[in-house]
């Protein structure tokens, strides 16, 4: 077979149908540049639940005199059957946490196997982190120390298994709530996976446009060159030659929609991640993923880049390599 002439009718195929092929290399572009995006996030995903998970406590909130006050008064009015109904009573209603409540319950919560450390916040050293956070707002002006509950930061060595120390501690005379920062955490990380996988079913539909794009163009292709390769089949040419040059074509048109998206892909980690936008300076919250991981996806949207334009061509032709 020759080179030379492969190439030629590839050339001739491009410049027939060049509407059809510009609108498969930018179909293949985007499918693919969401199909690379779709995997870079759910790696980002991934790498910030092992840097969040790590980090997220069991906070144990204690009860305060205010506490206590609000939680009596709120017994007191569903006992009377007033104020339209129940507001929720809470251990608190038994008083404020006492010094011995604070020893067992740190007592208990070191020798739980599955606690890492536990870390004792006092009022005035919440009252100081909440001005800390929130000393601008209008709120923080009323909040006093003495309003502040005292809390237990529990880092556990396997933060799936928070629901342990929740059950252990929630409802106990003393402690006012039991707080997982994962729950919160989850939330996010929820929102991120809807995100992906909204991202994928869109590069499915971008897919399925494409491929339906390939297979009419090589059919066009075929049916305008139908003279030259109904000659070939006479002449005895291989359907195997007669076919490469409309595989080629496609795989090319493929190939230049690939190189698109990782344009794309390369384009959005340096201006929105690194550079213009900065989202890894703006954000220092959350570790970004590096060049590393960008460079590590871009053989995967090359290798489906040609094979899928090719093995559509190559189905679509089927019918018309029959002799």
């Amino acid at each position: 077979m020759r080179a030379q002439f492969v190439m030629s009718e590839i050339g001739v195929g491009l410049r027939r149908n060049l509407t059809m092929t510009f609108a498969v290399i930018i179909s293949v572009g985007l499918s693919l540049a969401l199909f690379g995006g779709s995997m870079l996030m759910s790696e980002q995903v991934s790498k910030m639940k092992g840097f969040w998970y790590d980090k997220a406590n069991v906070s144990i909130y204690l009860c305060n005199k205010q506490d206590a006050l609000e939680a009596s008064e709120a017994a007191t009015k569903k006992a009377d059957g007033s104020a339209g109904g129940s507001t929720g009573v809470t251990t608190c209603a038994k008083g404020a946490v006492t010094e011995e409540q604070k020893k067992q319950i740190q007592a208990e919560l070191k020798q739980m196997s599955l606690v890492k450390s536990v870390a004792y916040e006092s009022a005035d050293e919440a009252y100081k982190h909440y001005q800390e956070r929130f000393g601008n707002t209008a709120l923080a002006s009323s909040i006093t120390p003495d309003q502040m509950q005292e809390s237990f930061r529990v880092k556990l060595k396997d933060p799936e298994k928070y629901k342990v120390v929740t059950s252990a501690f929630v409802g106990r005379d003393g402690i006012h709530t039991v707080d997982d920062q994962r729950q919160a955490i989850d939330d996010l990380f929820r929102i991120l996976n809807y995100l992906n996988v909204a991202a994928l079913a869109i590069m499915l539909i971008m897919l399925i446009v494409a491929l339906l794009l390939i297979v009419n163009t090589v059919r066009v292709s075929a049916f305008s060159r139908r003279r030259e390769t109904g000659i070939m089949r006479l002449v005895g040419a291989s359907s195997f030659y007669i076919q490469v040059p409309f595989i080629m074509e496609a795989a090319v048109a493929g190939l230049i929609g690939a190189l698109f998206a990782c344009a794309m892909l390369m384009s959005g980690q340096y201006f929105v991640i690194d550079h213009g936008v900065g989202l890894r300076d703006k954000i220092q919250l959350i570790d970004f993923m590096g060049w590393g991981s960008v460079l590590a996806k871009l053989p995967y949207v090359l290798f489906i880049g040609l094979l899928m334009p090719s093995m559509a061509a190559f189905i679509a032709l089927r019918k018309y390599l029959k002799v």
